[in-house]
């Protein structure tokens, strides 16, 4: 037992202490390359954005943070892992968390998801024309990539993991069958959609950072020691970032740290079989979602009469005179709330 919570809490500070470690190196980087957007958002938004929207700021603050994310869970996974192999030991041995039937789907996960975000972003810093606009066009060859990534990782859980049902809380296991495949793309293409959260200065930091280590806790009741410490590590590696992402912001998250973390999310969520509890742990990331949905029916079929003054939720609060530092922090309160509520569902359901 003992041993369980060390392989969690070692490579988590690991993980933070590294993010720590590496961003100064990494910001001079950012700054001396340019890395931020060409084309600010205000170009294709209404008034109402603009007005809380600060565009001087968005033009002079980079977009690929997300890197600090993923390089850290990189170099943690790496350095434990070389331990156990340079010096075999029972410890070093158990504290080697990357695993072919817990770990190492989410771990691969997050690099190919992470270097396709990180590629989006180097076309909106570096690219001209559409591609630097993040036009409708561009959105959809993101949606069909994604789709074409889980699948594969749907194949991986159906054939070689033999995952082929999902928990239904309080009342078993509904079989799935191979459609266990359509149904994780689903789920990827949900969790996703929610990556629109990353749009104020520590917001994103703070619920995928809450989010990653309620998945540890849950992964650890289920006895799942290796994907309890990799959800741990995602989840220092994320508070690294947040940790220089509050305001103001040193840089922002990007794709690259949005695509990785939420195609990593609905990963885990799958082998931890509470995928049905993931929309109350990542509640924040459901309802941002749902508002730009709702608000893009709306303004459909009720002849341009919109719910909010600007979708996603958060920058409707914005508009309605919340200081951002505000909506961030109730983000926050919001998130370990539902994360809590989460962790006890999924638990008591078993």
């Amino acid at each position: 037992m003992i041993l369980n919570v060390i392989k969690i809490f070692l490579p988590t500070a690991l993980a933070f202490l590294i993010g720590i470690a590496i961003t100064p190196i990494a910001t001079h980087f950012f700054y001396k390359y340019k890395m931020w957007k060409k084309h600010s958002r205000n170009e294709s938004t209404n008034l109402e954005f603009q007005k809380i929207h600060n565009e001087a700021e968005e033009l002079r603050t980079p977009r690929v943070g997300g890197m600090i994310i993923w390089i850290s869970v990189i170099l943690t996974t790496v350095i434990i892992f070389l331990l156990s192999y340079i010096f075999p030991s029972e410890l070093s041995s158990k504290l080697n968390f990357l695993s072919r039937n817990q770990t190492l789907i989410p771990f691969l996960t997050l690099i190919f998801g992470s270097l396709l975000g990180l590629s989006d972003d180097l076309m909106q810093i570096y690219g001209k024309g559409k591609c630097s606009r993040d036009d409708k066009s561009w959105r959809y060859w993101k949606v069909g990539i994604i789709t074409f990534i889980s699948l594969l990782i749907g194949y991986w859980f159906y054939f070689k993991l033999g995952i082929d049902s999902i928990h239904i809380p309080f009342d078993g296991a509904l079989y799935l069958g191979i459609f266990i495949i359509p149904f994780f793309v689903i789920v990827s293409l949900a969790t996703f959609s929610g990556g629109v959260i990353d749009g104020i200065d520590g917001l994103s930091g703070g619920v995928f950072s809450v989010i990653f280590l309620s998945y540890s806790v849950i992964a650890f009741t289920n006895n799942q020691i290796d994907l309890a410490a990799f959800s741990a590590v995602l989840g220092g590696a994320t508070m690294a970032f947040l940790w220089f992402n509050i305001p103001p912001a040193r840089f922002y998250m990007g794709e690259t740290g949005m695509m990785g973390l939420t195609i990593t999310l609905a990963t885990i969520a799958v082998l931890t079989d509470s995928v049905l509890v993931l929309p109350i742990v990542a509640l924040p990331l459901v309802v941002t979602s749902l508002s730009v949905i709702l608000q893009v029916l709306s303004r459909k079929f009720r002849n341009g009469k919109k719910i909010f003054k600007i979708s996603p939720l958060h920058h409707h609060f914005e508009a309605i005179g919340w200081p951002s530092y505000k909506v961030t922090m109730r983000y926050w309160i919001l998130s370990i709330m539902f994360a809590i509520i989460g962790i006890i569902l999924a638990v008591i359901s078993r």
